[in-house]
């Protein structure tokens, strides 16, 4: 992640067609940012997910009021659901942080985190904020506050609890304790070697009118975000509904808004508005004593020409000058900044560097391209290009209108891992540097640094290195860089079961990114034998990628669950890293590098039946999972529902979500039924409360709600033990229900019609059992399960009684 030893060689300019990858330079963006500079003002919004953001009052405070604005979402939004793919956890939690920075870029926020982890579902915020780790939380939030000094914090929630989800009520405790203890220099003085102290105005809470929840209230102070931008042809209900549809991974796809609307609050801490959010608060050069700049500014936005925009660079960089000798060091930090990007702009600027290559081995010589144009007859000079301390001199005017070409090298130093899975970490909490915290991505990229000379002045500008290609279908791409282990190893599968005592064979998928020879092996596991003891490798070359496999057996003494691990030896250093790839053309690629590891469950399990059909859902690794118990799992299209031969299936299963997001499954619903009044078995997974295709998805009447049980370990009570789906083929006890992870289940049934059986009780700690979690009833010959059980969470975490309890759902006794 530091580029070093850049040695540049100055190649024959030629004319390059290229795509923008610079901060967008039009006019409206430059006469947006002339704007900006006369307000000296900030405004933080605080919640606890990615989606939780209001979009509309985020883009108003940015686009409209020209405020530093910024948001900060206490997590990534690691346990919520997916709808464009089947990752989940920490996977799901860097889609929705690709899918924020998108939706940031355009309503013109900031984006920042805490260390926070999404864990799932929480229903009190005691719950959360011990899992969290109130105080490290805390001091994030405290963290952020004191870096981006806002005269105003916005919570998206109250403390009360009426946002429904534990985090939700968190976020608003933890916002306003960290209103009054990022002023406080007792609390958290280790941050003060880095920053100062800062006290917000006030602390409000921007209340709500969702579905049958209104907060809002007349007498509640309010403001008109319904404007509109001639520049931009948009009114800021098109903008917000742009950067809200960005959250693609949560199905929020919004209808454009146009015309007055209005935004409420309640003041929870400092001074209640009057007419306006920053009331009482100086947003102008006056604070900092510096009423002159303003005029200056206004004679420069007076003086700008649409068509000549170079001619403004002079007036700015006399500005600039001015900001620079004003006293306050944040406000002249960032005004400085965008004046320096102003200029740039107005000079017809735009510059970039990309690698030769998507994927470079730690160690490995990288090669980038610079790109220098100045499209204005500005008279820039470039000085020079470098990375850190290693800037080569270039001392060379830009021609106006002729693409300049620069060739330099670079060592690949360390692992482009999202920093904050560089290393192990719990339920509640990611763990990483305290200075980490608030950066949405690692801060410490590889970067290019270019210097120029602009009307007399040295400039600085730093452009973070990617790679570039052509596609035939997308045209130019721009993709982030991989910084990879010199050989990765992915174990096929994410875990192993074993019913009995014979061994398996477990392949590794081995990727190699460098010309090598070296080995692999897994490390012991006591109580089970591994065969052979390691594998060589040599001469393998750059991409290949080959696979190789052991046999594991478990002894007489073998655990019922351990990890295996693998480790690849190469060049005398040893790496225990595999390679996972994320891809989808809403979100820039996303590369990481877990444990090379899976686990291995000596399981005490029996299956019945053979043959699965699967209706796909909105993503889950269901499938995958029973084809580890030897079942043969087949993807049913629609042709196969309505015309195929479902007696052929053991039993069929609809995916997570089926009913929320397969509009054919209205049609299909009939055939399905058939097919159990005709002797088979079907087995649906749960599915949410609201955008049902079909409310008649059982043979009988009932509700989905959303009605969860969220605590993992809750009390599970088997009220029928007699029930053929505790007996056969395995028999359920209590202890299957040991070691679940993240929830029990979500999104129960209720207005249940008495023809099912609901032979599972269970409920969160202080409230009242809940029925609902799974459904069982006889129709004509067959049988009809519905489960809200998380299996889909279960069975790829290797919980063995999820695996044995599911087994049983599919297997009805004939």
């Amino acid at each position: 992640m530091k580029l070093l030893k850049l040695a540049l060689l100055l190649l024959l300019a030629a004319p390059y067609t290229y795509s923008q990858t610079a901060p967008p330079a039009g006019l409206a963006d430059i006469q947006h940012h002339l704007r900006d500079l006369n307000v000296l003002g900030s405004v933080l919004y605080v919640a606890a997910h990615p989606d939780d953001e209001n979009t509309r009052l985020l883009a108003y405070m940015a686009k409209e009021k020209h405020y530093r604005t910024g948001y900060l979402s206490l997590t990534r939004g690691d346990g919520g659901q997916n709808l464009v793919g089947n990752e989940q956890g920490e996977l799901l939690g860097l889609i929705r942080t690709q899918e924020l920075l998108a939706a940031r870029r355009v309503d013109g926020a900031e984006q920042f985190f805490t260390r926070a982890n999404d864990f799932g579902f929480s229903k009190t915020p005691e719950e959360t904020l011990k899992i969290w780790d109130k105080e490290k939380v805390l001091g994030d939030v405290v963290w952020v506050i004191r870096k981006f000094r806002p005269d105003v914090v916005i919570c998206r929630f109250p403390t009360t609890g009426q946002g429904g989800h534990g985090h939700h009520t968190a976020s608003a405790i933890l916002a306003q304790e960290a209103f009054a203890a990022a002023a406080d220099p007792k609390r958290y003085p280790e941050q003060l070697r880095k920053v100062q102290v800062w006290q917000a105005k006030r602390l409000l809470w921007n209340t709500y009118s969702f579905g049958n929840i209104n907060t809002t209230a007349a007498d509640q102070f309010k403001i008109d975000v319904g404007a509109y931008s001639p520049l931009t042809g948009k009114s800021i209900g098109e903008i917000a509904a742009e950067s809200r549809s960005n959250h693609k991974s949560q199905g929020f796809g919004s209808a454009s808004q146009r015309g007055q609307v209005f935004e409420f609050f309640k003041t929870i801490l400092g001074d209640a508005p009057k007419s306006d959010l920053f009331d009482d608060i100086d947003a102008t050069w006056n604070r900092v004593n510096a009423t002159g700049i303003s005029l200056d500014i206004n004679v420069i936005k007076k003086a700008f020409e649409n068509e000549h925009p170079e001619k403004s660079v002079p007036a700015l960089l006399k500005l600039l000058d001015k900001v620079e000798a004003i006293k306050d060091i944040y406000w002249r930090e960032q005004k400085a900044q965008q004046l320096r990007d102003l200029i740039a702009a107005c000079a017809g600027l735009w510059f970039e560097s990309y690698a030769n290559q998507a994927t470079y081995a730690t160690g490995e010589k990288m090669t980038i391209t610079s790109q220098v144009i100045s499209q204005m007859d500005s008279g820039v000079q470039l000085a020079g290009i470098g990375t850190g301390e290693n800037i080569a001199s270039i001392n060379a005017p830009l021609p106006k209108n002729q693409m300049q070409v620069f060739t330099s090298t670079a060592r690949a130093t360390e692992l482009t891992q999202p920093y904050w899975l560089a290393q192990q970490h719990g339920v509640g909490i990611y763990n990483f540097a305290d200075t980490l915290a608030g950066y949405p991505e690692n801060p410490d990229l590889p970067k290019v640094t270019f210097n120029f000379i602009i009307g007399g002045r040295s400039m600085q500008f730093r452009r973070t290195v990617l790679y570039k290609y052509t596609e035939p279908v997308r045209g130019e791409v721009y993709q982030p860089i991989e910084i990879t282990p010199p050989v990765t190893a992915n174990i096929e599968h994410d875990v192993y079961l074993y019913s009995t005592h014979q061994p398996q064979a477990i392949n590794v998928k081995l990727k190699s990114f460098i010309n090598g020879s070296g080995n692999i092996r897994f490390k012991p596991v006591p109580g089970w034998k591994i065969t052979p003891e390691k594998i060589d490798f040599s001469n393998k070359k750059i991409n290949d990628e080959w696979t190789v496999g052991f046999t594991v057996t478990p002894g007489s003494t073998a655990p019922g669950t351990a990890m295996l691990q693998a480790a690849v030896e190469v060049n005398g250093k040893t790496f225990s890293l595999g390679l996972h790839r994320i891809r989808y053309e809403h979100i820039p690629n996303i590369t990481l590098y877990p444990p090379a590891q899976t686990k291995i469950i000596n399981l005490e399990i029996k299956t019945s039946g053979k043959n699965i059909g699967y209706i796909a859902g909105a993503g889950d690794k269901v499938p995958e999972a029973l084809r580890q118990l030897g079942y043969t799992v087949h993807l049913l299209n629609e042709n196969e529902v309505m015309h195929g031969n479902l007696a052929a299936y053991d039993a069929i299963i609809t995916g997570v979500r089926a009913y929320n997001v397969n509009d054919r499954l209205a049609f299909e619903q009939p055939a399905l039924l058939e097919y159990v009044k005709n002797g088979g078995n079907l087995v649906v997974q749960y599915n949410t409360a609201g955008r049902l295709v079909s409310t008649n998805i059982g043979p009988y009447p009932f509700d989905v709600v959303n009605q969860r049980v969220t605590e993992e370990a809750a009390r599970v009570t088997i009220t029928d033990p007699a029930h053929p789906v505790f007996n056969f083929p395995n028999k359920i006890t209590d202890a299957d229900f040991d070691n679940w992870v993240q929830e029990r289940g979500l999104y129960f049934v209720d207005n249940i019609d008495p023809k099912y059986a609901t032979p599972l009780l269970m409920n969160d700690t202080n409230q009242a059992p809940a029925k609902g979690s799974l459904l069982v009833a006889g129709y004509g010959k067959g049988r009809f399960v519905y489960t809200s059980l998380a299996f889909f969470r279960q069975l790829p975490a290797g919980v063995p009684g999820a695996y044995r309890l599911f087994v049983n759902l599919l297997s009805e006794p004939k």
